[in-house]
């Protein structure tokens, strides 16, 4: 993890967009030593301000305004479909500064042709950099040099895990896999509980079993360096629970149709992309 002196470093950064996943880069920005002065902060919504001013001692603005001309860094946390019209209230005020986008499905040649700027970085995190935790996808553009990728990744250490793709078409599979995933851990763990309390556990005991579960597991594959399917092997005894556990999922397709599932976000994010990168 990056350590508050790092931190320090940075320049003013600006962000776009107030949400959860601006929150959560903020959070981690401001426990590592950044002051909340070093950010400006464009925020439409009241009540998203209110939070950020209780949470963060922020004082975002409904608006763009010359506040923003001092960052050199602005990081885009707004909803892909309200992008280019933010661009256009933003871009006379930052007309040097590095851009990092985490709005999902926006193509960088849009995000360049909206800013008039050609030094733009596009990022797919995904939720569990609320908690530290998160999986980051990253590509930048050739005109980002190396000093633009490290603060980058200076900015998003506190979230979790960074990954730099070569080609920007790999993003759509980053968010295939890692950028929808918590919402297929989450579908599973909520089965897991479901098939528990359907055995006799009470609902708290099924759900801790079953988080406890994915966060061990999880845990463990961080940990070895051998691939799932040898960890899932040594699990299976021929004849046992997890053997007869696992024919049943083999039975029913349950593997191919969720690569099926993954390959169904991956060709929605590309149809995003061919959907809002247009304006």
């Amino acid at each position: 993890m990056t350590q508050p002196d790092h931190a320090a470093a940075l320049p003013p950064i600006a962000f776009i967009g107030g949400g959860n996943m601006a929150s959560a880069i903020l959070g981690g920005l401001i426990r590592q030593g950044l002051p909340p002065e070093t950010f400006e902060v464009v925020e439409p919504f009241e009540a998203a301000r209110a939070r950020l001013a209780a949470q963060f001692g922020l004082v975002a603005q409904a608006e763009a305004g010359a506040a923003l001309a001092r960052c050199r860094i602005v990081v885009w946390a707004v909803k892909p479909q309200t992008f280019a019209e933010a661009a256009r209230a933003v871009q006379p005020w930052t007309p040097d500064a590095l851009h990092l986008s985490v709005a999902a499905g926006i193509p960088s040649d849009s995000i360049a042709r909206w800013l008039g700027s050609e030094r733009v970085v596009r990022a797919m995190p995904n939720t569990p950099a609320l908690v530290g935790q998160g999986m980051t996808g990253l590509f930048a553009r050739p005109a980002v040099s190396a000093e633009g990728r490290a603060q980058v990744e200076q900015l998003l250490a506190p979230t979790g895990d960074l990954l730099w793709v070569d080609g920007e078409a790999a993003l759509d599979a980053v968010t295939a896999v890692s950028g929808s995933g918590p919402a297929y851990v989450f579908y599973f763990i909520e089965a897991m509980t479901e098939a528990g309390i359907e055995m006799g556990l009470p609902p708290e005991q099924a759900q801790r079993l079953a988080v406890g579960t994915f966060t061990g597991a999880s845990a463990l594959a961080r940990a070895s360096e051998d691939p799932p399917a040898v960890l899932r092997e040594r699990v299976t005894s021929k004849g046992g629970t997890t053997y007869a556990a696992l024919s049943a999922l083999e039975a029913a397709g349950v593997k191919a149709q969720f690569k099926a599932a993954i390959r169904a976000a991956e060709r929605r994010a590309g149809e995003l992309a061919r959907e809002f990168g247009a304006a």
